[in-house]
């Protein structure tokens, strides 16, 4: 019988090269592939945001994406930025309503209503101010926007760093008419730094998302033309504190 051949096992060294060129390229199509979805979005929603009210044109709503409330239920400088812009926006008429939309995923922790306690304070009236209590990400803020509060144009009110995201998801939902207005009255330090990183890997998120339609929380319909106090959920329990409560 004929000896049966075998090819000779390559050394160690050739197979750990082999799967270090495997990775080193795995990871060099990941970068170029954040770096176009980045490149997309910005460059899709350039010149569509500005920080001069005056430039803007009339829309039926500011939207108003969440962002952190501190633990004494305060809004964070951030969050305080958008909401003063906001109210600055409502004062020279270049909207009919305004939507505020985040996170209330407890109780204790509640974004839309402290927005709308602030815009409240600032002489707002409730039946301008609609809350999404289901905006638990931009993607999920902007398609509710959409979908269930009918928002047809809209002046998108956040920081630079977030604008074209922003933008871009509130145009992926399907709203016809978007321009944005940048909230950065302050400085932000460390948060900024941390933020301007986190968007690099969020804007590929935006795009996947809209791209696949991901899913967002349902829910009654509640056009945004109507009286803001029916989007208003139910009062928190007895002994929780309020929405916006002054620290102490």
């Amino acid at each position: 019988m004929l000896a049966r051949l075998s090819l000779p096992a390559l050394p160690p060294a050739v197979n750990l090269r082999s799967a270090l060129w495997a990775l080193a390229a795995a990871f060099g199509t990941l970068v170029l592939l954040v770096i176009a979805a980045n490149a997309y979005i910005v460059f899709s929603t350039r010149g569509e945001a500005t920080s001069d009210i005056s430039k803007l044109s009339h829309a039926q709503a500011a939207i108003v994406p969440g962002a952190q409330v501190r633990p004494d239920g305060t809004m964070s400088l951030m969050l305080a930025d958008r909401v003063e812009r906001t109210v600055e926006l409502w004062q020279a008429g270049k909207v009919d309503r305004i939507l505020v939309s985040g996170d209330h995923g407890s109780w204790r922790y509640d974004e839309p209503d402290t927005m709308r306690e602030a815009l409240l304070r600032a002489g707002i009236p409730g039946r301008a101010i609609f809350t999404d209590h289901a905006g638990f990400n931009t993607y999920a803020t902007m398609v509710r926007a959409k979908r269930i509060f009918d928002v047809q144009s809209a002046i998108v009110v956040t920081q630079g760093f977030h604008i074209d995201r922003a933008l871009y998801l509130a145009k992926s939902a399907g709203i016809g008419d978007v321009q944005g207005l940048t909230s950065d009255i302050h400085g932000y330090g460390q948060k900024q730094k941390e933020s301007d990183i986190r968007e690099l890997l969020a804007r590929p998120k935006a795009l996947f998302d809209s791209v696949t339609d991901a899913g967002v929380m349902g829910g009654p319909q509640i056009p945004i033309t109507g009286d803001g106090r029916a989007s208003w959920g139910p009062k928190p329990p007895p002994g929780t504190p309020p929405a916006g409560a002054p620290s102490h």
